[in-house]
Order: C-alpha cells, then structure tokens, then sequence
C-alpha cells in the first residue's frame, strides 16, 4: 500500500490524531512502525467493545504496518485496586482476555503480548518513571487519572499516584511510534508527548479510538469521555448497559431489544454505533426483513446509507433491532464457543467468575 492507503487506515481507527503530519512523516520514514495498547485486567466478563471493536482496530493498525505490542496491564490493575488489589487475580483476568481476542479474529501473528510485571521488571525502567514524575507536577498526574476511570476529586491510593507515571514510561520502553488507545487515554499520552523530548526520548504519534456508547439512555447527549469511561467499566456490575462475549443469544436479543435508540436520531444512538463500528466493520450488507405494507425488505449496504435512511424516519428502531442482534450474536458466537467448549479457557472463565470486581 501507498502511504495515502496506510494514513487512510488509520485515520478509520483514530477519532483523533495527534499529529496528523507527524503521523504522515513517521509513515514515510518507516514500512514497519510500533504501535502500541494496553488493558488493565478490571472484571470478569469481557464486553463487545473490548473485544471485537479492540481486534478491529488492532488488525487496521497491522495492515497499515504495525506491529503491535499489547501491554497487559497487570501491575496497573493492582496499584489501582482491582480484583481487590490481588495480582494473582488480575494476571489471570489477563490472561482470559487473551484467550478470547484469539477467538475474534485478531490477528495474533502480528500482535506481542507483554506484560506489565516483565516491562517492570529492570532498573532503568523505574528511572524513567522517575524521570517522568521530576517533570510533571502533583496536580497534573491527578489530572491524568481519568485513563484509570477516576475522577479529580476521588480519593486516590498513593499507589494510584505511580499509574500515569508507568503508563507514560511504558510507552517509550515499547518503543511504541504509535500509542493506539482510547480517548479515555488522551490525557496521559499527551503527557508522554510533552515529556518525552525533554528525558531523551520522542513525541509519540497519538492514535485515538473511539469509545463505544452503553446500551442505556444516555444521562446527557454529549457526555463527556470520563463519564462514558466509568459507564464501560460500570458495565461489569450493570450487564444490560453492554453485550459482552460470553452472552447467549437469548441475552443478546433482549439486550438489544431493550436498547436506547429513539427514532430518526442518529447521534449518540448505542444501536447505530454498534453498526458503524462493529457490523458495517465485519459484513458487507444487512438484510431488513419487514412486511410489504410497512416497505418491504431492504438491503442496506453502507452505514452511511443506514444513517440516511434512519434519520429520514423511513426505517423503524425495532425493524433495525431485529437484524442488529442477529448480526451481533453472529459475530459474539465464535468468541462465546471457545470460551465455553475450550476445556482450559472455560476452566480459566469458571473460576474468574468468582472474583470479586473491584472499581
């Protein structure tokens, strides 16, 4: 591919790119670049959007010449208390999450897991988180704890002080060109871009992807990114506000049915979100089955043609539904299958039932 194709790619995982020009410089110096995502092992489910959306956008990033380096987050999920700060848990959390991309299709040829206790685990990395908190002041790492899901004014553990400082350090012993994480995570790679020239190392290229909607009304129509954030990771202790990958097709059906998606809107809609960025991503068409009087079928081949449609109120919410859940439980039902016939990964999903999710 030409370097337009590769910048066109990419810009289809980034809802932001910071900077576009650095983006298209970096792509004219290297074929093979470094990208790199992370995920704090926090619950014991693993929703649509941590797995199909996150193998999406991991396997863009490859086409376009990554090769991608996720961070298992292990240390991270510790020092901000999850599964009741027990790093035995977490790693095994970790290491579902695994198992299940492996059956979403990601492309794991291409793909190094590393994890956060081997990174961790030599000197000149904590110097450079060291480095990173001579250079920032108290209140702008508390400022940064919206990539942990926190609010400014929470109540922090000192331990929860060292997560931004790791995080931005973890980027440049990645050698990571390209951080590819959520919008929930600007703030902190804005920190390494800032810092980073200053210790010795680059500005990091930051590559944004978008944080998919909860199924449920939303408290606001624009609401902000750290409150959508906790909404995702609430989602644990609030199974209708997502649909995870172990769910059945009964579950995915009523989830779906139940969902937020008022008529001819087409803005913060869960439903039209999960087709722009999940279904439209894996299918070429889908199938509206509905009877003559109410317009017949109609095969609709775009999201932006979807979009059209529903805003102009010629296509109703439940008619929509309908064909929604049945393409999601398609796609859900590879990762579901593996997770309950595979002997050692239902082993795994068993037991991590049991844990205690912690926020």
């Amino acid at each position: 591919m030409d370097i337009e194709e590769r910048l066109n790619l990419i810009k289809d995982v980034g809802e932001e790119i910071i900077t576009e020009q650095d983006l298209i410089k970096l792509l004219k110096e290297k074929k093979r670049f470094i990208t790199y995502d992370g995920f704090e092992p926090s619950g014991t489910n693993i929703h649509i959007g941590q797995g199909l959306l996150r193998a999406i956008n991991v396997n863009k990033m490859i086409k376009a010449g990554a090769h991608f380096k996720m961070l298992v987050a292990d240390w991270h999920g510790w020092a901000n208390n999850k599964m009741g700060g027990d790093l035995e848990r977490i790693q095994k959390v970790g290491q579902f999450y695994i198992d299940v991309w492996k059956a979403c299709g990601m492309d794991l040829k291409n793909v190094e897991f590393i994890w956060a206790s081997d990174l961790l685990n030599n000197r000149d990395y904590w110097k450079t988180v060291m480095q990173i908190a001579r250079n920032s002041t108290l209140k702008r790492i508390i400022r940064c704890g919206q990539i942990m899901g926190r609010r400014e004014n929470e109540v922090l553990q000192a331990s929860q002080i060292f997560y931004p400082c790791m995080q931005c350090a973890d980027i440049f012993h990645l050698k990571a060109d390209i951080t590819q994480l959520g919008m929930d995570q600007r703030k902190v790679n804005m920190l390494a871009r800032e810092i980073g020239p200053k210790i010795g190392y680059w500005k990091p290229v930051v590559v944004s992807h978008h944080m998919l909607m909860g199924l449920q009304k939303p408290v606001s129509k624009e609401k902000d990114i750290l409150e959508r954030t906790i909404e995702l990771k609430m989602s644990k202790s609030k199974p209708k506000t997502a649909i995870f990958m172990t769910d059945t097709k009964e579950e995915i059906i009523n989830k779906i049915t139940d969902a937020w998606c008022p008529e001819k809107e087409v803005k913060e809609n869960p439903i039209l979100e999960y087709c722009r960025y999940i279904i439209f991503e894996k299918v070429d068409s889908i199938e509206i089955k509905r009877p003559e009087k109410w317009g017949g079928n109609l095969t609709i081949k775009s999201y932006r043609q979807l979009e059209e449609i529903y805003e102009k109120g010629e296509l109703h919410p439940l008619d929509l539904k309908k064909e929604v859940a049945k393409k999601i439980n398609m796609l859900v039902s590879p990762a579901r299958e593996q997770i309950l016939t595979n002997p050692k990964t239902k082993e795994l999903y068993e037991e991590i039932k049991k844990y205690e999710v912690t926020r």
